[in-house]
This record gives C-alpha cells, sequence and structure tokens, in this order.
C-alpha cells in the first residue's frame, strides 16, 4: 500500500492543469468519495495495526499536499480569468464621450434675467404676485372703473364676475402699496405671464410676459422717468437714443410712449422700423394720482412713475424673432441666441 501512496503522489506532482474544469476533475478524481485518497483512507482497515499510523501520516501528508495543491492552482486560474476579462471589457476612456445636449434658458428668461440685473442695480426690488387676479386690484384700484372703454383693450378671461386672469403685471404694483402700511418710498419690478384676448389680432398671444416698474418717493419728474429709461434701453440694445412721445394710461398722467432710435438701421429707415426710424418698446408715466390715493398715499408729499414692458416684443427686437409663436414652441435654438441678429 505504501508503494501505492508513494506512486500516486508521483502522478500527482506531474499532472499539469489549466483550466478550472480540470481543477474539479482532478479534485474527485483524489478528494472525492470514491477518489485515490478516499480508497487508501479506507483500506486501512485491511492492513497490520502496527502499520496503520505510519500509512494513515503517509495519506494524510498526500491528502494536505493535493488540497493545497489545487487552491493555489484554483486561485492562479481564477486570477488569470479576471484579467482575461478586464483586459477584454475595458474602456479606452481617451475615446469622445457621448454629447448630451444642456438645457439653458429660454431667451425670455433671459431677457428678463438682464432687465432684473438693470433695476436692482438702480435699487429696485423684483416683486411677484398671483397669475389669477381680482377685477378689484386688475382694473379698478388702476383708475379703470367698470365700463371704462379702456378694459376693451386689456379684455381678458373671466373666471367669475370677479375673478380674472391677470392682463396686466400692475396689480403686484397694487399690492406692494397697499402691503406697505408705512407708505414709505417704493421701488418695485413686476415680471411675469400675462393673458388678454386677442381674438382680431393674429399677430397677438393670448399669453405674454410683461415686466412693469413703479417708484414712489418725492419730488419725482418725468425726468427722472427719461434717465432711468435711458441707462435701461442702452443696456439692452447698445448705444440707441430714446424719445418720449405723448400717450393715455388711466393709470398714469402724463403718459408717454418710449421709443428708441433704430439699432437696425441707425435711425436711417429700414423695415424694421417701418422707415420711422424709431422703435416702441414700452409705455410709462408718471403715476396717476387717483392710484396713489386709492393705495393710502398722500399725494401732496409722494407722486412717482410707472413703467411696462412687453418682454416677448423686447426679446423679438434683440434676436431678431419675427413670430412670436417661436418664443413658446420648444425649437432648442430659442434657448440659445447670443447675438441680436440671430
Amino acid at each position: 500500500m505504501k508503494e501505492n501512496i508513494e506512486k500516486a503522489k508521483k502522478e500527482f506532482e506531474k499532472l499539469t492543469i489549466t483550466s478550472l474544469e480540470e481543477l474539479e476533475n482532478t479534485r474527485i478524481n483524489y478528494l472525492g468519495k470514491k477518489g485515490i485518497i478516499t480508497n487508501f483512507l479506507s483500506s486501512l482497515k485491511n492492513v497490520e495495526k502496527s502499520e496503520v499510523k505510519e500509512l494513515g501520516k503517509l495519506i494524510n501528508e498526500f491528502k494536505s499536499e493535493v488540497s493545497n495543491k489545487l487552491e493555489k492552482v484554483k486561485n492562479e486560474l481564477e486570477e488569470q480569468k479576471l484579467n482575461e476579462k478586464l483586459e477584454s471589457e475595458k474602456i479606452d476612456i481617451s475615446l469622445n464621450g457621448t454629447f448630451r445636449q444642456i438645457g439653458s434658458a429660454n431667451a425670455i428668461e433671459k431677457v428678463i434675467e438682464e432687465l432684473e440685473e438693470v433695476f436692482i442695480s438702480l435699487g429696485f426690488t423684483v416683486v411677484e404676485g398671483p397669475e389669477v387676479e381680482c377685477d378689484l386690484y386688475n382694473f379698478e384700484m388702476l383708475n379703470l372703473p367698470i365700463g371704462h372703454p379702456a378694459r376693451d383693450e386689456q379684455d381678458t378671461f373671466y373666471i367669475t364676475d370677479t375673478m380674472l386672469l391677470r392682463s396686466q403685471t400692475s396689480p403686484v404694483q397694487i399690492r406692494t402699496m397697499l402691503a406697505n402700511t408705512e407708505k414709505s418710498p417704493i421701488r418695485v419690478v413686476c415680471p411675469g405671464k400675462t393673458y388678454r384676448r386677442d381674438n382680431d389680432d393674429a399677430s397677438h398671444s393670448h399669453q405674454f410676459t410683461q415686466m412693469e416698474g413703479l417708484l414712489v418717493d418725492e419730488n419725482i419728474s418725468l425726468a427722472d422717468l427719461k434717465g432711468t429709461m435711458d441707462l435701461v434701453v442702452r443696456r439692452l440694445f447698445g448705444n440707441v437714443e430714446s424719445r418720449f412721445r405723448p400717450s393715455f394710461y388711466p393709470f398714469t398722467e402724463p403718459s408717454v410712449e418710449l421709443d428708441i432710435s433704430c439699432f437696425k438701421c441707425g435711425g436711417k429707415g429700414c423695415e424694421l422700423c417701418k422707415n420711422t426710424g424709431w422703435i416702441t418698446v414700452a409705455g410709462a408715466g408718471m403715476v396717476h394720482p387717483n392710484v396713489l390715493t386709492g393705495c393710502g398715499y398722500d399725494v401732496k408729499k409722494y407722486n412717482g412713475f410707472a413703467f411696462g414692458f412687453g418682454i416677448d416684443r423686447l426679446t423679438m427686437l434683440k434676436y431678431g424673432i419675427g413670430d412670436i409663436r417661436v418664443l413658446y414652441t420648444n425649437d432648442l435654438r430659442v434657448n440659445d441666441f447670443n447675438r441680436r441678429d440671430n
């Protein structure tokens, strides 16, 4: 039996195992229930008692040798398999990545942010208010009582007889003045969505964006309004001139239209300015005393000016957009303007 054990050891030492499958077959052949080492252990009952101890030691040493070698080979084969997998599945990080377009602000939002920066630098505060508004704030407290003909131009969508979608952001100014219990000076700009029916004008949208502003203080004049508007339009459109033309708004007196010299033709006349050399960009005026009185201000001490920009119109002028509907579609190019002539 001793000779058989030595012979089996030599045969095992000569074995070359090159795969995990061969490794498993070798394990079964030597250590399995019917394996070579198991048979040696079972045969001990047939030998002389004096030889059992020596042969048992020899078999156990053989068993340990087989187990250790098989474990070592297993680790080597698994490491080799892992390296082969890593090599075949490795990522070439030098290749260009997949391009994903990153979203950005809509052109309307860019113009709003640009205007907000200008007005904040002048000491104004940005204030927002509800889009569903009451008739009292949207019309009556703005010097537009029921039956006033100027209401027709701002015909909006009514939810009830007294609740509506605001036709302008001026109600935010009313709310701000009413909330100012100390009746101290105010400087606010109010951007936001507004709504008008405009059924008969295909060039208008039922929804558009405005930014209106209000300044209330002592000894305010049209000169203050003109200086403010000059700064704003130059920041927005570059080196342009501005002028006031008389106009009418129920909530301001006197009222003016703000024009700027055409930035496309330099005031010479073109299709953009309809050959006049001027482009209208805003309405403005001195706040009507009725509006200030209704909000609790002493008109003997305070006066002020108000103005309103149509953000959609400013955006179309700034970026050369010819159709207002482009601003409200999912065309990503609208979010990528960086020049006026795009």
